[in-house]
């Protein structure tokens, strides 16, 4: 079986975060990156599946150069391969066109399982994986928190609020993973040392003969600000008979939370 796991490398959400001067972007001239954490639940259970049912665990990833590190660390996790679409584009790029690469590089792969992250932190748009399951014309779960495959067949359970939905179908599929669907395994010492052997094959957009069209952005961003901050809370003191009075009213004119 032939499971490829798409990743993204984002900034590490422990930065302290800045907005550029045009305001219109993030500054990410001084941040660490990570894989994406939800991305490193996806190559877990792919990881898994392969140790079960046998076959290779391919990682790719659409993005600068630096992202080779991340799919680095994938291949020292115990992916067979990676790829790195290599376009510094990608960064600002909306979801349809990461999606519109990413696909493209699904459909010559032709796996069983095309696994993701419910989604990458920063952007949080979680559109990615809907637009390739759309474009290879592939049935989608997103969220799982189980997963059972055999015989060319797969029960993936997702959260909903207050219950678990069962969703069964047969392969491929489009699976997009969520906490709790396992637990990341570390890097051993002997997989880091082997995937430093491991050759990242490097493409470009270019060379994926994409149409120009499948690759212009959808959605703009106009201006990135700060939320506000936080006003001072208030303290009531005093007797209980006249306090809680005031709290109430407070929770409801002010805090507009009843």
């Amino acid at each position: 079986m032939r499971t490829v796991v798409c990743v993204n490398y984002v900034p590490d959400t422990a930065i302290k975060v800045k907005i550029t001067g045009d305001g219109k972007a993030i500054d990410l001239a001084e941040v660490a990156y990570v894989v994406n954490p939800y991305d490193e639940f996806a190559v877990e259970e792919a990881l898994q599946l392969k140790e079960k049912l046998g076959g290779d665990v391919i990682v790719v990833c659409a993005g600068p150069e630096k992202a080779s590190a991340g799919l680095r660390t994938c291949l020292a996790m115990g992916a067979d391969s990676a790829l790195l679409i290599k376009d510094d584009a990608i960064v600002t790029a909306d979801a349809f066109a990461v999606g519109s690469v990413l696909a493209k590089v699904c459909s010559e792969l032709k796996p069983d399982i095309v696994f993701f992250g419910k989604h990458s932190i920063g952007i949080d748009d979680a559109q990615v994986p809907s637009v390739v399951a759309d474009l290879l014309d592939l049935p989608q779960v997103s969220v799982v928190v189980k997963l059972e495959v055999q015989g060319g067949k797969y029960r993936a359970e997702r959260e909903i609020e207050g219950a678990r939905e069962v969703v069964e179908g047969s392969l491929p599929v489009v699976l997009t993973a969520q906490k709790g669907l396992n637990t990341p395994r570390y890097a051993s010492l002997k997989g880091i040392m082997a995937a430093k052997k491991k050759q990242i094959e490097i493409r470009t957009v270019d060379a994926l003969g994409l149409p120009a069209a499948s690759l212009m952005p959808r959605l703009s961003v106009q201006q990135v600000t700060l939320p506000p901050s936080r006003p001072p809370g208030k303290i009531l003191s005093g007797d209980a008979a006249r306090t809680v009075p005031e709290l109430v009213r407070l929770l409801h004119e002010e805090a507009k939370v009843i």
